[in-house]
């Protein structure tokens, strides 16, 4: 998910809105990092937001003013391949930086993971998971399921151990809840005490074509590789087709833009294989014929 824009424009396309002090060597690599992903304008104001309340609440305290602790709990909502676990990572190493959290780290599970077979095992999983995370961040994904079963399902065991653990361990740990937009929305409605716990709540969009046609680029430029134009306008219509398809929220973003460009590289390599002597520009061009789609289900990889 990293574009192929050079360095001056990645140090400069958030600090053109957002004033960003040269001396604040943290926060310009993290929003480096956060400006390296296609799209996401309004996750990375978000974070602005985040870390400059954060440095805000130090400053207070160095001159004697009260500085809230800031629930940091967080809820990202969106669908498969929007770039939420690469959020959460950025966020892990930001809040480390900054002293928020002593390690950092990024612990992902799902409902599988933390759900017991009998009563009290799922407390028990559920607090080793939460064991790991201490220092960093614990990244539930579909984390919706947990409410699936209704009352006599062991996922509100699960639900109800991660609440106790956010408020016994408020300041040595981060939890992220994450999952489809309207999933997660029920899902919060379902437990009236989360939403106020989960102050912060992130929506990732699905990537527009033009985005994932820029996703695509920069996948193949890192692996120097590069489309034809043919190639490049093949990739665009079977997005587009995708976009507009009422299965759009089936199609995985840009996981499924690397599944796309990893089966092209595959089938360029088949193709070449059949040739005495490729040159250096047949070895690095993807040509309309190195992709196959197909146009009867969405694609799966």
């Amino acid at each position: 998910m990293v574009t192929h824009r050079d360095d001056a424009a990645v140090a400069t396309s958030l600090t053109d809105t957002h004033h960003v002090p040269k001396e604040d060597h943290i926060l310009q690599t993290c929003l480096g990092e956060l400006n390296r992903l296609v799209g996401l304008k309004n996750i990375k104001h978000v974070v602005y937001e985040i870390y400059a309340l954060l440095k805000i609440g130090r400053q207070r305290e160095l001159v004697g003013l009260p500085s809230e602790h800031q629930m940091l709990h967080m809820v990202f909502k969106g669908n498969p391949g929007t770039g939420k676990t690469t959020v959460a990572r950025i966020l892990g190493r930001l809040f480390r930086e900054m002293g928020v959290l002593s390690e950092g780290h990024l612990i992902e599970v799902e409902r599988a993971d933390l759900v017991g077979e009998y009563i009290g095992h799922t407390a028990q999983r559920t607090r080793e998971w939460v064991k790991k995370a201490m220092g960093g961040i614990l990244f539930i994904d579909e984390a919706y399921s947990l409410a699936r079963g209704g009352e006599k399902d062991f996922g509100r065991e699960a639900v109800d151990t991660l609440v106790k653990a956010m408020e016994d361990y408020k300041n040595e740990f981060i939890l992220i809840l994450a999952g489809y937009p309207q999933e997660m929305e029920y899902f919060l409605s379902s437990n009236p005490g989360l939403p106020s716990r989960f102050p912060i709540q992130m929506s990732f969009p699905d990537y527009t074509v033009n985005e994932l046609l820029e996703i695509a680029d920069s996948m193949l430029k890192e692996r120097q590789y590069c489309l034809a134009p043919q190639a490049k306008q093949k990739l665009r219509e079977f997005l587009l087709k995708k976009d507009s398809s009422p299965f759009r929220h089936t199609f995985g973003n840009a996981r499924e833009v690397r599944n796309v460009v990893e089966k092209a590289i595959r089938r360029q390599a088949c193709r070449l294989f059949q040739m005495p002597q490729p040159t250096r520009e047949q070895l690095m061009q993807i040509e309309a014929q190195d992709f196959e789609f197909s146009s009867d289900r969405p694609y799966l990889g």
